[in-house]
Formats: structure tokens, sequence, C-alpha cells
């Protein structure tokens, strides 16, 4: 029984709408083929809604036909303000629906299917091996100017998350990199046990873009912006890149895709954390 319904409808694919609308109870099938990363298809629907289900969980709605994973299963998240982010990325598609641009559905896909089967420990223990080659920790002997700004520019990121969490993770030349005491794992471990499988999802998806602990930690902390967290993990790249130039539109085209990577990331962390229901509201250009 729906305790709810809320619909998104688009005027001229521009703005968003919120009205009541009377429930359907159909099946949306077709999403199992969006699980490819680089799949594109025209789009097939008009209207993009959100419904509250059974145990209070929202659910996503292409026509009113129930959105579902790759795997068949029922599209369903915590709660409305992840449901309503959901929805706008599939109504801020244009004429073809482009996948690889909607990374909080895939976040969400991943959270419901766990195609890994991996358990909340696992993920824990997995983000906690980064913290050992993580890109912060590992500094060059030469060039002199490289090592200044690594020094300049990862120091205070360093200092910051050894005082917030009382720890010692430390930096390193050597290959082998910073030796991190068994202290500070099971500080982060304790830490990161209060995160939900889902904000697990999105954080180990957010280490993935920028192969730090420390940066995407500093990140959802708040203590860090996504373009300051960006640009500190390709230091070396972008010291590379002032003395010996680059091909200009590929480096705009990484940059950006790395940062709507890393920001959808750490807004997954966020929202899936969220606990209340927003309030419902027009939602306008």
């Amino acid at each position: 029984m729906f305790k709810g319904f809320i619909r998104l409808q688009s005027h001229c694919r521009g703005a968003i709408s919120v009205c009541k609308v009377c429930p359907r109870h159909q099946h949306f099938r077709g999403s199992r083929k969006y699980s490819s990363a680089l799949a594109e298809r025209k789009r097939f629907y008009q209207d993009v809604s959100i419904s509250q289900g059974e145990g209070g969980l929202y659910e996503v709605n292409l026509d009113r036909r129930k959105l579902r994973t790759p795997s068949g299963t029922l599209f369903t998240v915590p709660n409305e303000a992840l449901a309503i982010a959901v929805a706008t990325e599939w109504d801020a598609q244009k004429d073809t629906i482009k996948f690889y641009t909607m990374h909080l559905t895939t976040l969400c896909n991943t959270a419901l299917d766990n195609p890994t089967q991996r358990n909340k420990e696992q993920m824990i223990s997995a983000a906690l091996k980064f913290l050992e080659t993580d890109t912060v920790c590992y500094r060059v002997d030469e060039p002199p100017g490289l090592v200044e700004l690594q020094k300049n520019e990862w120091d205070p990121v360093l200092h910051w998350i050894e005082n917030r969490y009382n720890v010692t993770i430390g930096s390193s030349s050597s290959i082998l990199g910073p030796e991190i005491p068994e202290e500070t794992k099971d500080t982060f471990r304790q830490h990161l046990s209060s995160y939900t499988l889902w904000s697990l999802t999105g954080l180990e998806f957010v280490i993935a873009q920028l192969k730090s602990l420390v940066l995407s930690v500093g990140m959802i902390d708040r203590h860090l912006s996504v373009e300051q967290a960006v640009l500190l993990s390709r230091l070396e790249e972008e010291y590379q890149i002032q003395h010996w130039g680059n091909v200009e539109w590929a480096h705009d085209y990484d940059m950006y895709e790395l940062r709507a990577r890393t920001a959808a990331g750490a807004l997954f962390v966020h929202l899936s954390s969220e606990s209340s229901t927003i309030k419902h509201k027009l939602m306008q250009d």
C-alpha cells in the first residue's frame, strides 16, 4: 500500500513540477539493459515520478512503471531525498539516455544488487587497504619543485585528518610507502562501522576516483570541496602539465568527468545517510 506519491513531470523537458497523482502497480522491466557503462538508448518515457511503498522505501517510476535494477530487483531507496535525486537524473536525460552519466542510479544499483556479494565488514576492509597506498602518503624525491608542492599541498590535509581522528598516518618517499600503525587502522575501522552499507558503497566509489582514503574522508567531512579534493588527487599530473603542457580539451574533459564522478559519490554518501523525509516542494529551473 502506497503511503504517498509524488510526480515529477517535465514541462518542455526543462522544469520539474510536483503534484499528487494516483499510484499504479505496473513494473518497469526495460531498465535491465542499462547496466552497461557505455550504453545509450533513445528516451522512451515522458514523466519521472517517485512513490513511497511498504516499509517506507521509495521507488522511482518512468511513466508510472516501476524502475528495476539490472538484475531485476525492484529499484528502492531508503529515503525521499535520494529518490528525488535519482528521479532528477532520469528526468535530465534528453532525447538519448546516457547511462554512463547517471552515477547516482549506478550507485543505487550497486547497493541493491551487491554484485560482489560483500558484507559491511568486507567493504570496510577494502576501504582501509587504500590507506596503505594512499596518494597523499607517497612522496617523490625529485624534482625539487614537485617535492615542495606535495609538502605544501598534501601535508595540511594529512595534519588535519591526523588531528581530526587522533591518528598517525605519515608519508614516505619509499616504494613501500609509510607504515600505517594498527591503532590508526582500528580507529578508521570503528569510524567506518558507523556508515551504512549504502554509504560505504558511495565512499568506495569516491576512493576509487581519488585513489585516496585521506582525501575522500576529508571531502565527506566537508573539510575539502570536490574541486580541492580532485586537484589534490592529480597534483603530480597537474605539475607535469604546467611544465610540459597538455592537450587542453582532453585535460578539461578528464577533469570534468572526475569532478562529476567524485561529486556524485559524495552526494550519494550524504543522501543515503539521510534519515528524515524532506518536505515536498516545487522544483524548477
